[in-house]
């Protein structure tokens, strides 16, 4: 049952030390990886989320063993060929990273399954998907000629493709790529705007050898990829609430431990810094794989700016919450080429403005984004989350500025990417 959740905080000041829990993205690609590698794969910092929790269940009935140990994991496989063919549909939940990046794995599977999610998974397209890995000789059908799941997929042979990205799309380049692992030729993938590349840092990390150059990934077919340590660090997204929180509360100072900074993931701190935040960041290792550091922010006299081009690929998560950040901050700043928002767990251009203007924001929105003019005092009212984590995690941290209270309507679903966030909240106020 769904549980709403009443936040008074009576603004706060927020002191202390956080560690986010771990990435997302990485969480996912670390058990999709260890299941198609060769021997025992240990992941480290471990994302306990509902989503990838649903990875997990998903890899377990193609038969791989997987152990859970708190935020430690044990993957045992003998490679995709072993794989057996599911007694049940996968179950995906509300994740569109593990339904779209398997779709991609299983195209080239010798099983055959079938992919559902949740009533939000229901709405999201899939055919951008679809299109590229049937033009590998992917066999893929569904509700609306696979436009939308559930999902079947008949594992068979795959061609290599060189395939023009056109738009900016993590989930739909690893599809590709791990279509790509099992294809015979050399898959090439052209980005005229660099995404994350999770997947191809992975890649490298698994001992496949892959290239990455001006924008054109290439990947040679038939690779066995090997068993490894994965270490996940911090999830960036989780921590951007707290450092927009560290920004807009009174007499405040958050540290974030163990934050992962993979560039194509910072775009956050770049609009931070624009925007004047009172910041610093000490890198821990940039040679790891996925690199990590320390930030600190505190209280800011912050500035509009405009947030768009090819900085959006790089925080498309982080939007609701640099929204919020917008109301508190001197001038007009305005968000755009962000369409990608419209097909995300809810439409969040219409999500984001609705519930801000709740509050008492000055905000429209555009075709493409929105306009924040500030800085506004924000008042307490019911927020409708949309079943969507970040949505219901932005208007909890609204919740840390406002006059009177905050309904959530929907707080369970934050545990898809942060199960301890109230937890972690309540931590930094003194």
């Amino acid at each position: 049952m769904v549980k709403s959740k009443s936040l008074d905080y009576n603004k706060p000041t927020l002191r202390g030390k956080i560690t986010v829990p771990g990435d997302k993205s990485v969480s996912h690609r670390s058990i999709m990886f260890g299941g198609i590698a060769k021997g025992r794969t240990t992941v480290s910092g471990f994302l306990l989320g509902d989503d990838c929790l649903n990875t997990i269940a998903c890899f377990r009935k193609l038969g791989v063993q997987i152990e859970l140990d708190g935020t430690n994991v044990v993957i045992e496989s003998n490679g995709m060929a072993t794989w057996q063919e599911p007694t049940d549909i996968l179950y995906t939940g509300n994740s569109g990273t593990t339904t779209r990046l398997m779709l991609g794995l299983l195209a080239g599977s010798n099983v055959h399954t079938v992919l559902n999610g949740d009533e939000s998974i229901a709405k999201r397209p899939m055919k951008r998907v679809i299109n590229p890995l049937r033009e590998m000789g992917a066999k893929i059908t569904g509700r609306m000629d696979g436009q939308f799941t559930p999902l079947a997929i008949q594992g068979t042979k795959l061609q290599a493709i060189d395939y023009t990205m056109p738009v900016a799309s993590a989930q739909v380049k690893s599809a590709i790529l791990l279509a790509g692992i099992n294809a015979e030729g050399t898959t090439v993938i052209r980005e005229k705007e660099v995404s994350r590349d999770h997947t191809e840092r992975m890649l490298r990390q698994f001992g496949a050898e892959i290239t990455n150059e001006d924008g054109i990934v290439s990947l040679k077919g038939g690779q066995q990829l090997t068993a490894t340590h994965v270490a996940v660090p911090g999830d960036i997204s989780s921590a951007a609430f707290f450092l927009v929180a560290g920004t807009i509360a009174k007499n405040s100072e958050i540290t974030l431990e163990n934050v992962g900074l993979n560039h194509t993931r910072t775009g956050i701190i770049e609009v931070l810094q624009e925007m004047n935040a009172n910041m610093s960041i000490e890198i821990d290792d940039e040679s790891a794989s996925e690199p990590t550091g320390t930030i600190t922010v505190s209280t800011s006299e912050l500035q509009g700016t405009t947030i768009g081009g090819d900085v959006i690929p790089r925080l498309i998560d982080e939007i609701p919450i640099l929204a919020l950040l917008a109301t508190q901050a001197n001038g007009q700043t305005v968000i755009k080429d962000a369409e990608e928002l419209k097909v995300k767990e809810t439409d969040r251009i219409t999500a984001v403005v609705d519930e801000l203007k709740k509050l008492g924001a000055d905000i429209v929105a555009t075709d493409d984004g929105m306009i924040i003019n500030g800085p506004t005092p924000l008042t307490g009212s019911t927020i409708r989350t949309y079943g969507d984590h970040r949505i219901g995690m932005m208007g909890a941290i609204a919740a840390l500025i406002t006059k009177g209270a905050i309904e959530l309507d929907d707080a369970d679903c934050i545990a898809v990417s942060y199960p301890t966030f109230f937890e972690d909240v309540q931590a930094v106020i003194n």
